[in-house]
């Protein structure tokens, strides 16, 4: 720790603040609450003439959402207040801008459209062109830049999806060669491809490690001046698999491999020389074996068991949607069998369905995915509702099947 230093980290030894997993931009807030506090005491300001910070929640939320953070009670909290001000109107010219082109209102706003809406448009800019675009927008007190700069971000953000989809493609049919169809996947997944654009690596990452429940790092080339020699990672991992810690292992029993790495249990990312990939894979599927056993291996989900049907109601699914759900602090999913009444793909890569729950009818769609179900199957799902016609219904968001 530097000498003569100010530092605000609440994991440091000896600090009492509640949230260990407070994201940055939280830290950053607290540290304008205490400089606001020590200018009043000061006399800068008085209780009537200080800044009005709270205006910043709606950023801390967002902030927090779009970092992955665990959301315990504090970051919750603050997730909390920051969506009540997004509903109530009370938000930046850029974030308003941006509910706009994603399509979404801010009067119901929920977290999930600041990890899933807003985070992705904003970190698009920092993937494929410049993050500065991004900063401007949520900056900006005009709103018709904030206008011209979240339909730009859209536009990358759009571009980054078609990248994704190329490469996600590329790295399914790479890794698949690592074993055969009836062979389960090795323990750990390494891939890359010339082509590949280091930007999206961490998303197509996330995309192999869902698919194939395994430990998985993609590189692409380093496109920074002078570095064409090198190779740019970035992991994902599962449950069980401290993926930065194996990171140390390898780069400890195979010294000069690794250049630089960092990052936590569930997301790393490293730099190698390119005459090094086969002795990284190679080292990290040894740790993989040696630290993963059968049971981890194994992909689980964790379920709230039958949905009661006197619940499955659209004030219930909207009681739900205004509650704050996240890292940590998953949504409810009920999982029981049910009667597959009919079944169809949607925009070449959904399955829209028709159920009868405990007797009632009622619609389904399982994101991504285009099996087809047998006449009965049993369902891991969320409440969701869409509206038709003026009538809001109640449908199932699958999760999983049990087949």
């Amino acid at each position: 720790v530097p000498d003569d230093c100010v530092i605000v980290n609440p994991n440091q030894p000896g600090c009492t603040f509640e949230s260990k997993s407070i994201a940055g931009v939280g830290v950053m807030f607290y540290v304008l609450l205490a400089l606001r506090a020590e200018l009043r005491e000061r006399g800068v300001f008085t209780a009537a003439t200080q800044p009005k910070v709270d205006a910043l929640l709606p950023l801390v939320a967002l902030g927090t959402v779009a970092d992955v953070v665990k959301l315990d009670p504090h970051n919750r909290r603050l997730v909390a207040q920051g969506l009540k001000r997004v509903r109530a109107g009370a938000l930046p010219a850029g974030m308003a801008a941006l509910f706009n082109v994603a399509a979404r209102r801010p009067q119901a706003a929920t977290a999930f459209d600041f990890g899933f809406a807003l985070g992705p448009r904003l970190n698009a800019a920092g993937r494929l062109a410049d993050m500065t675009l991004g900063i401007e927008c949520l900056i900006t007190d005009d709103a018709a830049r904030a206008d011209e700069l979240a339909r730009t971000l859209d536009g990358i953000n759009r571009e980054r999806k078609a990248i994704e989809g190329d490469m996600r493609e590329q790295a399914q049919q790479l890794a698949e060669q690592l074993f055969d169809e009836d062979e389960a996947p090795p323990p750990a997944i390494t891939v890359f491809d010339p082509d590949f654009h280091e930007g999206v690596v961490g998303i197509v990452a996330s995309r192999l490690k869902d698919k194939l429940h395994r430990p998985t790092f993609v590189f692409a080339a380093s496109a920074a001046e002078g570095k064409g020699h090198e190779l740019k990672g970035s992991g994902r991992s599962i449950p069980g698999f401290h993926l930065r810690d194996a990171l140390d292992l390898v780069a400890k029993r195979h010294p000069g491999v690794l250049l630089r790495f960092g990052g936590h249990a569930m997301a790393a990312g490293c730099t190698i020389h390119e005459d090094g990939l086969d002795a990284f894979e190679q080292g990290l599927a040894q740790v993989a074996s040696e630290w993963l056993d059968a049971e981890t291996l194994q992909r689980r989900l964790e379920t709230d068991g039958p949905l009661d049907p006197q619940y499955r109601r659209p004030d219930v699914v909207d009681t739900l949607h205004a509650a704050v759900w996240g890292q940590g602090f998953a949504p409810p999913v009920f999982c029981e069998e049910v009667e597959v009444v009919s079944q169809r793909i949607v925009g070449e890569k959904h399955l829209q369905l028709k159920l009868k729950h405990q007797g009632a009818a009622v619609d389904g769609i399982w994101f991504s995915h285009t099996e087809p179900l047998p006449a009965r199957a049993k369902l891991a799902f969320r409440l969701d509702a869409d509206e038709w016609q003026g009538q809001k219904r109640v449908r199932f968001l699958v999760e999983a099947v049990e087949l």
